[in-house]
Order: C-alpha cells, then sequence, then structure tokens
C-alpha cells in the first residue's frame, strides 16, 4: 500500500490516513473480516501521531469501512456495510475504476431518482436555470468537443436539474455521486460517433425543452430515455472491448 505518499489533494495528516487506508480497503489490499496492520505498524507508515490514527479510525468507521473490535483491533467491514453515499468512498471506488456492477447501480438509482426530480424541475426552475440549461445544450453541441468537455456539460446539467427540482435532497445527492456520474458520462461520451451524437443532444434537449414547457410527465420520460440510451453505449463499449480483448488473446 502506498498509503505513507503525500497527496497534494489532501490537506492534513488526517485526511493523508483516511485516503491512504480508505483507497487500500476498497482496492482490496485488506481483506474483507480482516482486521488492519498493528498500530505500530500504521504509526511508522504514515508518520502520525497516534492521535491522528485514531481520529483517521473513527473517519472510517463513520465511513462504514472498519469497526473495532476489542483484542483485535480494527475490522475491515463487509463491503455491503460500506458507505457508498460518502463521497471518499464513493471516489475510492471510482478510482479503482466504474466496475459493471457499480455502473448498473447508479443507473438504477438514477432511474429511480432523476425522474422524480426533473417533473419537480419543471414545476419549479426559474427563467435563468431554463436559460443555463439551454445554454449547456448548446455547450454539449459544439464541434469538436472532447469526450471530458461533453460529460462535464453533461454533469452540470444534470447538477442544474437536480438543483431546479427545489427539493434539497435530490441536489444534494447529485452532489454526493457526481464523481461516479462524471466517470459514467465519460465512458458513454458519444462525441466520437456524430450520429450518436446527436441522438443524445436530442435526448437532452427534450429534457430541457419539457421542463421549460413545465411538463413534468415529459420530462421524466426524457431523462428515462436519457439514461437508457447512455447504458446501451457502455454497454457497446465494453462489449467492443472484450471482443478486442479475446481477439488479442
Amino acid at each position: 500500500m502506498a498509503g505513507g505518499a503525500r497527496h497534494p489533494g489532501l490537506r492534513s495528516s488526517h485526511d493523508r490516513v483516511v485516503h491512504g487506508i480508505g483507497s487500500a480497503i476498497v482496492a482490496g489490499a485488506f481483506a474483507q473480516g480482516g482486521t488492519l496492520p498493528s498500530e505500530e505498524l500504521l504509526l511508522e507508515r504514515f508518520a502520525v501521531s497516534r492521535t491522528v490514527l485514531r481520529e483517521a479510525f473513527k473517519t472510517l468507521a463513520a465511513k462504514g469501512l472498519v469497526v473495532a473490535r476489542t483484542r483485535v483491533g480494527m475490522r475491515v467491514c463487509p463491503r455491503q456495510q460500506w458507505n457508498l453515499f460518502d463521497a471518499d468512498v464513493l471516489a475510492w471506488h471510482v478510482g479503482e475504476g466504474v466496475e459493471s456492477r457499480l455502473r448498473e447501480e447508479l443507473a438504477d438509482f438514477r432511474l429511480a431518482m432523476e425522474p422524480a426530480a426533473a417533473a419537480l424541475a419543471a414545476r419549479h426552475a426559474t427563467p435563468a436555470q431554463i436559460a443555463q440549461m439551454r445554454g449547456l445544450i448548446a455547450a454539449m453541441g459544439e464541434p469538436g468537443l472532447s469526450r471530458l468537455d461533453f460529460a462535464r456539460a453533461d454533469l452540470a446539467l444534470h447538477k442544474l436539474i437536480g438543483q431546479a427540482s427545489g427539493n434539497r435532497l435530490m441536489a444534494g445527492t447529485e452532489a454526493v455521486i457526481e464523481t461516479a456520474l462524471f466517470a459514467a458520462f465519460t465512458l458513454s461520451s458519444p462525441v466520437d460517433d456524430a450520429a450518436e451524437h446527436q441522438a443524445s443532444l436530442r435526448g437532452h434537449a427534450a429534457i430541457v425543452e419539457a421542463i421549460a414547457a413545465r411538463d413534468g410527465v415529459a420530462a421524466a420520460e426524457a431523462v428515462c430515455g436519457v439514461i437508457r440510451h447512455g447504458q446501451q453505449r457502455i454497454d457497446a463499449v465494453e462489449q467492443r472491448e472484450g471482443e478486442i480483448r479475446n481477439h488479442e488473446g
């Protein structure tokens, strides 16, 4: 585990320890149900005080990754106990690659939440928010757009719809799963195929225009179509990559 390495984006020793141990757990460096190395080894590895290490343990426990066991130490929790609504835990998963199960779960979650958010946005979106949405549609249609730039505009649009819903929980959830959404949007980006690019633009534009028309039913249906279309593109990418691996093997 390269947990002792310093990460420029981490603000404190506490953050560095939490990131080092947490990301290693998600990566499988420590077996579920097994114990972490002793405090002495971790103190040496991270070069921090015992107080900092124990505070990091508390943070990791709050994320559902570890639990203290008397005379045993810190035990790694089973994966089903990990809190995927924790931004760090989700980011560590994405850092290991958005595996197919997580992508499918993300799509299912979005189908359960985003249509309702779009329907609410059709009731509550302000003229300024609708203008912003239309601006993002225009940005997504720019010629020569990179996959990353398309994904950024796509993410910004979906976050804005969540904000326009007027529901703070929905808007907050979009922010929590932002890392996973961006990874999925990058993978499903249609900009390398002109026909797919146009189809994606039409789908997203349909959401915005339904919101502008205050048609919640149409907005919800359009969101469902966009999510399913994106998942189909991801499935196609996976199939092509699998065929390439089989051919090379």
